[in-house]
């Protein structure tokens, strides 16, 4: 299962929060921001801290073809129900502070609304039909991104 998710993670983090901003920041050259290298190494450091949960706790992978068999409600899911992409998001906004990057903050809003969209059409469906009741009670007790959770459980 290692390897699974070794590969999970540099074919989906890796391609969307390294991969695509190395080759788009290639493109452009420029001068550094140090500035922009804390909230890359936060972000790196949570998404790591994201998919060794996802290994330990749910014992299954990040990647869809090979999901964790539990629901994972430890470290940051504690917090948000989607630290992976808060995760992405934060190292995105690290690359575009780093390099003072326009299309790199075009492609972080982008990244940011195509994860909103597969939230809430295709992972919250799907993990209340696995999870059935502890997903509901999770739902109530953690927000979706980061903040608070909305009367009712939605936010």
């Amino acid at each position: 299962m290692f390897w699974r998710a070794l590969f999970a993670f540099l074919a989906l983090p890796g391609m969307v929060a390294i991969a695509v901003p190395a080759f788009l920041v290639q493109r452009q050259g420029g001068v550094l921001n140090p500035i922009g290298l804390l909230p890359l190494g936060i972000g790196l450091f949570l998404l790591l801290w994201c998919v060794r949960d996802f290994y330990v706790a749910g014992k299954g992978t990040l990647a869809p073809w090979s999901p964790p068999k539990h629901l994972v409600v430890s470290g940051p899911f504690r917090w948000s129900r989607n630290p992976i992409y808060v995760a992405m998001l934060v190292v995105l906004i690290g690359w575009t502070v780093t390099y003072w990057s326009r299309p790199l903050a075009v492609y972080t809003v982008v990244m940011f609304v195509a994860f909103h969209i597969r939230t809430i059409l295709g992972e919250e469906p799907r993990l209340a039909r696995e999870f059935g009741d502890e997903w509901r009670r999770y739902v109530r007790r953690v927000p979706r991104w980061i903040g608070v959770v909305a009367p009712g459980g939605e936010s």
